[in-house]
C-alpha cells in the first residue's frame, strides 16, 4: 500500500519491505532511539527478516527514507507495534500518524488487537485507540529490560 503525504505530496508511506533502507533504520535505532540502542546490527537484520509487516515514509523528491515503523505478528487475531520513528528533518509532516494509520487501519491488521511500548508520543498513538492496559493484562519484562536497557 502507497500513499501521498504532506504538501503536494512530499512524502509518501509504503509497505514494501524491499524499499525500506536498512542503513537509515540501522543508524537511527542505533543512535537515536532510546528504546533501541543495546541492539547489534545483526540483531535489526534479522528482526526486519522476520516482521510480519514494515512501513517507511519517503522524501518524494529522492526516495530517502524519513521514517519507519514495524510490526511482529501471528497474522490473525494481535500483533506489537514496534520502531515508530520519523528522521527530526521530517518531523512536523503528519509521518508519525500515516505510518501508524498504515500499519495499524489499513491492511489485514485492520481488524487485530494491537499492543505496544513507548515512553513518549502516547497522544498519537491515542488517536489510534491504544490505552493503557486493563487488569487483565500482564508483562513479563525481558532480559533487556532488566539490564535497565529498553527492549521496544
Amino acid at each position: 500500500m502507497r500513499s501521498a503525504v504532506g504538501e503536494q505530496g512530499a512524502y509518501e508511506v509504503d509497505d514494501d519491505p524491499a524499499r525500506v533502507d536498512r542503513d537509515t533504520v540501522w543508524e537511527f535505532l542505533s543512535t537515536g532511539a532510546y528504546w533501541s540502542t543495546w541492539r547489534e546490527r545483526a540483531h535489526l537484520e534479522r528482526q526486519l527478516d522476520i516482521s510480519w509487516r514494515v512501513a517507511g515514509a519517503y522524501r518524494t523528491a529522492d526516495g530517502a527514507l524519513v521514517g519507519f515503523a514495524r510490526a511482529i505478528s501471528d497474522g490473525l487475531s494481535m500483533a506489537y507495534l514496534a520502531d515508530v520513528f520519523v528522521l527530526p528533518s521530517a518531523r512536523g509532516h503528519g509521518l508519525g500518524k500515516e505510518l501508524v494509520r498504515l500499519m495499524v487501519e489499513q491492511g489485514d491488521g485492520a481488524a487485530f488487537k494491537w499492543m505496544l511500548h513507548t515512553a513518549d508520543a502516547h497522544g498519537l498513538y491515542a488517536q489510534f485507540g491504544f490505552a493503557a492496559p486493563d487488569e487483565m493484562y500482564m508483562e513479563r519484562p525481558g532480559k533487556a529490560a532488566a539490564l535497565g536497557r529498553s527492549a521496544g
